[in-house]
Parts: C-alpha cells; structure tokens; sequence
C-alpha cells in the first residue's frame, strides 16, 4: 500500500469515547495547554511549547504533512465534550517491510482513562486491516511507566531496551521496544 492512499485524504476513526481525525489550526488553543505542561512533554522527543506560537507552528507541519500526502498524527477528539487532547500516528512507515511505529501523547487531565490505549488499539487495529502490516512497535524512555503499560494493555509484548537509543533532549536516552505481529492481532 502507497503512503500517498493513507495520507491524501487521512480518514477518521472512530471508538467508543473517541475521534480519531486531522489536526486543524481550531485545535491550537487546546494543543497549546498540553505542549506547555512539562509534565506531558517530560518523557516526548520534542520541547515543552513556550508559546501558542510553538503549537501553531506545530500544527502548520502537521498541515504541510497532510498537504503534501506524507505520514501525519491523527488528532485525539474527546467525544464527550468536544475537546483536543493529543495525538497518535505512526512516526515512521516502511511500506516494503510492512512495518510502522506509533507515537502518541495526551492532554494530562485525561490520563489514567484507559484512553490512550483505546486510540493505539485503533492504530492498531488501521495498521493491520487498511495498510497491510506485519509488525508495529512503539518505543519509550525506560522510566516512562506511563506508556509502557498503554503498550502493554494495547498487546505489544515487550521485546527489550535499546541502550541509548535516542539522543532527546541533551542526552543519550535508553529505550524500551515493544511490539505486535499481524498473528498476535
């Protein structure tokens, strides 16, 4: 499958409590409250937002991304109340090996609802039924407890820690992988 069938016209997707659809430049206010807590931004690969000028330049990536057919995040819609409160997509795709990444990252207040691990669930569930994946991994700093029970509670089965895996923000972090196979789904 050809990243530009996905990504030319990024189809929403929809759970229980949740939208999954495009970003827009409405969701800046909303995207801005989450990206300038660094709580939430403790454990991403991106700085904590210094001002909404950070999120709208944020978001206007995101925009050229869609624009330009690329892989780009879904935004996370709270169903009962309207609300922006993250995004999950798959970082990275590799169409020729059939295998992606997710990354995700949610509003704080709506943590501990089980709901990050319902939007990867659904990631999950696009990625096997509408791209054609064997494999899809998910990767967090080793003291990200956080998300590494969403993988877990999402079915990814843990399958080491990459030692200084990734150079975020100022130094070299060790990672934990995750995955689940096609077979395991």
């Amino acid at each position: 499958m050809e990243i530009e069938r996905i990504y030319s016209e990024l189809p929403i997707l929809e759970t229980e409590r949740l939208i999954l659809r495009k970003v827009t430049l409405e969701d800046v206010e909303d995207m801005y409250l989450y990206g300038s807590d660094d709580e939430v931004t403790r454990y991403v690969t991106w700085d904590t937002h210094k001002s909404i000028n950070d999120s709208k330049g944020f978001i206007q990536f995101i925009l050229n991304r869609y624009e330009n057919q690329q892989v780009a995040p879904w935004g996370i819609e709270y169903k009962e109340n309207g609300k922006f409160i993250g995004t999950i997509d798959f970082v990275w795709w590799q169409p020729n090996h059939k295998t992606a990444e997710i990354g995700y990252v949610l509003a704080k207040e709506y943590w501990g609802k089980g709901l990050t691990t319902e939007a990867v669930k659904e990631i999950i569930r696009f990625g096997f039924n509408e791209m054609d994946l064997v494999r899809i991994q998910a990767r967090c700093l080793v003291e990200n407890i956080g998300s590494s029970r969403v993988m877990e509670k999402s079915g990814m089965q843990f399958e080491g820690t990459i030692r200084k895996g990734m150079f975020i923000k100022g130094k070299h972090q060790d990672l934990k992988m995750y995955s689940i196979l096609k077979e395991d789904f």
